[in-house]
């Protein structure tokens, strides 16, 4: 597992002014880690990684036994930093029937013709289950703050929104996050911090790949020239929406071996913290288990 002292590196303290530029995107992210040398720090990493696969499995089985509480894990970052990636990898282990992924794309008219978190709220993960949103309602204070004409009419009046209209929205996110927290969800936010470069380069691979044209889209480049605008944009709703009940934690995706590792850590270790425990035998059912077991017997 990792330390709490390296996991306070990620996590976003809502009580002190956060700026994304402290956060750095690479492996290097203190002086202590950046003196054991690179090979060390991703030999630790995957050995995190490969111990956190085998607890998170057990901590989800007993999570489903159990059957009080949800976890919700809220996937966000720029294209190619490694969404998909990231919950293939940290997920390999979990009973496919006790994990739930939702990509969310281009909102419907449906969508539309509700508030914003309408459609967020129909995919959240039942008690027992994890839940695993590839984008999420943080889209809506992300995307439209960048292209503002994207969102419905009714909503603004025809006029672009201000501070208020987007201080309103994080207040709502902070409200949502709070009901769910407190009716039994744990909420887990991950940002994955990739560099312009590393973004680039990975665009390049995907076109120099056959195998890979698929996940290109000529809507990533156009969006990769709002960069500025959309690293602006995630500032300011993590630090508005980094909260006691369902802190931020910002996860450098330049390599993704250590954000592959975070993930699961703090995933695993945030189960493991629930008070489950599998349901207690009362003594009529355990009568019939003996009943069942000497019938078996007598075959």
């Amino acid at each position: 597992m990792l330390s709490e002292k390296v996991l306070k590196l990620f996590r976003v303290d809502n009580r002190k002014k956060f700026k994304l530029t402290d956060h750095k995107p690479g492996w290097n992210q203190a002086p202590e880690i950046e003196e054991l040398g690179k090979d060390a720090v991703k030999e630790r990493a995957l050995e995190v990684l490969a111990q956190n696969l085998e607890d998170l499995s057990a901590a989800q089985e007993v999570l489903a036994a159990d059957g009080r509480y949800s976890v919700l894990i809220v996937l966000q970052a720029m294209d190619a930093a490694g969404k998909d990636g990231t919950i293939k990898h940290v997920m390999s282990g979990v009973n496919p029937q006790g994990c739930q992924v939702f990509s969310f794309k281009k909102p419907s008219s449906e969508d539309l013709a509700h508030n914003f978190l309408w459609r967020y709220m129909k995919s959240l993960p039942e008690r027992g289950r994890i839940g695993i949103f590839n984008r999420s309602y943080y889209e809506d204070v992300l995307v439209t703050k960048v292209h503002p004409e994207l969102l419905p009419r009714g909503v603004t009046g025809g006029k672009k929104p201000g501070g208020k209209f987007w201080a309103k929205r994080y207040e709502d996110i902070n409200a949502f996050e709070r009901h769910l927290t407190r009716n039994g969800t744990v909420v887990l936010k991950f940002f994955l911090n990739v560099s312009k470069d590393e973004q680039k380069a990975r665009f390049m691979e995907r076109l120099d790949r056959p195998e890979k044209h698929w996940k290109f889209s000529t809507s990533d480049l156009a969006e990769r020239g709002h960069w500025d605008e959309y690293m602006k944009a995630y500032q300011d709703a993590i630090a508005a929406t980094s909260t006691k009940w369902a802190p931020w934690y910002v996860v450098p995706a330049d390599y993704k071996w250590i954000s592959r590792a975070v993930v699961a850590d703090v995933a695993t270790t945030a189960i493991r913290g629930l008070d489950c425990k599998y349901p207690d035998v009362t003594p009529e059912h355990y009568a019939l288990l003996e009943e069942a077991r000497k019938k078996l017997g007598e075959e």
